[in-house]
This record gives structure tokens, C-alpha cells and sequence, in this order.
């Protein structure tokens, strides 16, 4: 099959604090505005929040949401420290394991985004086949 870019959309409650928290806090670019939906460009993709999904005030359970939004850093202690001074709060800020370290914190509706410094022995990591 012969893709052309990956999507992910995430459905949310708190639509304009959700909205602000992708724009104003993480920066990311706004690629389109509809009625009810906002993309943000991603490297190789984007990202689609919109209207009707659940909120919660702490993170939510992967019973309730199974997925993680993950995005690598080249340097976790600097992205760590430039959201903080942006008024972003960490649930953790430096969880280390053998493939790399993350730090850990919700979008407004509870769902869980990751900031990975990651290395060659992470699942993710993008080697050689």
C-alpha cells in the first residue's frame, strides 16, 4: 500500500482547553480549522482533535483510553524545562528505563502524552532492518 501520511485523531470534551493546550503549550502548528475539528501538523502526519470524546480531570485508565501520544525529543531536559516555563505541568519528569527516559503529562481532558528521549534499544527506535 502506498501511504501518503498518518493521521491520529483524538476525540475530546474539553474542545477549546484541548485546542489551546496543542497550540499555545506544545506549539504545534495548526494545519486546518473546521466546525468542530482542528489539525496540527506533525512531522510526517498530523494530529486531529475534535468534538466528542470524554473528559477527565486526571489522567484517564487505559480501560478508558488505550493509547499514549508519544513524541521523541532530541533533548528531554531542555523540552522539559521550555514547557514548564510555557505553565505545563509534569505528572513525572524524568522516568528513565533501559530504551530511554520520559516524561509524563496529561492534555486537559486526562489523556496521556509522553515525552520520550529514546535510544537505540527502544522499540521505536528507527534502525537498520
Amino acid at each position: 500500500m502506498n501511504f501518503r501520511e498518518f493521521g491520529l485523531l483524538l476525540f475530546v470534551e474539553r474542545y477549546d482547553e484541548c485546542l489551546a493546550f496543542y497550540r499555545d503549550f506544545l506549539q504545534l502548528e495548526v494545519r486546518n480549522v473546521n466546525d468542530t475539528l482542528v489539525s496540527f501538523e506533525l512531522p510526517h502526519g498530523y494530529l486531529m482533535v475534535e468534538q466528542g470524546g470524554s473528559g477527565f480531570h486526571e489522567e484517564k485508565s487505559r480501560h478508558q483510553n488505550p493509547t499514549v501520544l508519544r513524541f521523541d525529543v532530541v533533548s528531554l531536559s531542555e523540552s522539559v524545562k521550555e514547557l514548564e516555563e510555557r505553565g505545563v505541568q509534569f505528572i513525572e519528569k524524568f522516568k528513565t528505563f533501559d530504551w530511554g527516559t520520559i516524561a509524563v503529562l496529561n492534555d486537559p481532558d486526562g489523556n496521556r502524552i509522553e515525552l520520550g528521549e529514546i535510544n537505540q534499544s527502544s522499540g521505536s527506535f528507527k534502525g537498520n532492518h
